[in-house]
């Protein structure tokens, strides 16, 4: 397997995270502007949009860092792939999950909620794993360290 360019690398995960943090960024606003934002909180915790911040945060920062040829870009994309990896299993097991718990009221959406979870899932897990594998070659290791 041939890895990833360095500068589509850096270049995706400055793109992608921005536009994540954008889009949850607006979504707080508009909730905030519909009263909502109160009711949220009071009903989960702060942490959760806190640490999915600091989570796309991270991966912006590696993507910034890849395009400047940072060391340290190297670490920080790769922990950004993994915790997103753990983060996508966890997402679509607790969506198969609560689809399983509420099986009597929903029959015959198995299909679906599968189908969503693996074109959803795999291409978010093939990625990351193409993105720690070009982080971790000798080629991106030489241009990034020096």
């Amino acid at each position: 397997m041939e890895p990833l360019s360095l500068r589509f690398i850096g270049w995706f995960y400055t793109l992608v995270p921005a536009a994540a943090l954008a889009t949850g960024g607006l979504i707080l606003y508009m909730l905030y502007r519909s009263g909502g934002l109160a009711r949220r909180y009071a009903e989960e915790s702060v942490l959760n949009d806190l640490t999915l911040i600091g989570i796309w945060a991270a991966g912006l920062l590696g993507g910034i860092g890849v395009l400047q040829g940072k060391a340290w870009a190297l670490w920080v994309l790769e922990f950004f792939c993994w915790v997103l990896c753990v983060l996508v299993l966890l997402s679509g097991t607790y969506r198969l999950l609560a689809l399983h718990r509420a099986e009597g009221e929903t029959p015959g959406k198995w299909v679906a909620a599968v189908a969503g979870v693996v074109f959803v899932a795999l291409p978010i897990l093939a990625f990351c794993g193409a993105t720690i594998f070009t982080l971790r070659s000798d080629a991106a290791r030489q241009a990034l360290t020096g």
